[in-house]
């Protein structure tokens, strides 16, 4: 929750390659002072069932730089995993690997404000904004 002296942040994925929530992916959020500051890692949290992270760490003060940094590899292999395991056919494919391991997305925020950035995932492209 912000404050006057401090902002917030929330977020949410959704794995548009399916259209549903991304359930299970890790987010780590980090914060810094200043643009020259250095990185400080807050904690971090997993998306629920909605692909939402309700548990995310607050703020400190000063903050004017945050960073969320998804872990979608894991999502992306365990979802390659089921889709094998419901369709044997598909083992012989060429698909290995996943392209963007990993989602690092960092933005400026000002005291008293809240930030929404929901993350839109799919395996070869993602596209972030500021939500509300």
């Amino acid at each position: 929750m912000s404050t006057s002296t401090t902002a917030s942040v929330s977020t949410h994925i959704l794995d548009t390659s399916v259209g549903r929530p991304a359930e299970g992916v890790a987010v780590q959020l980090d914060a810094r002072s200043g643009p020259l500051g250095e990185w400080q890692p807050l904690g971090g949290s997993a998306t629920d069932a909605d692909g939402r992270c309700k548990d995310l760490p607050a703020l400190p003060e000063g903050t004017t730089h945050v960073r969320l940094d998804f872990a979608v590899e894991p999502y992306f292999e365990k979802k390659q995993a089921d889709a094998q395991q419901d369709a044997p056919a598909n083992r012989d494919s060429d698909a290995t690997g996943v392209f963007f391991p990993e989602v690092a997305i960092t933005f400026a925020v000002k005291p008293g404000e809240h930030y929404h950035v929901p993350l839109l995932l799919n395996p070869f492209g993602y596209s972030v904004y500021r939500g509300s």
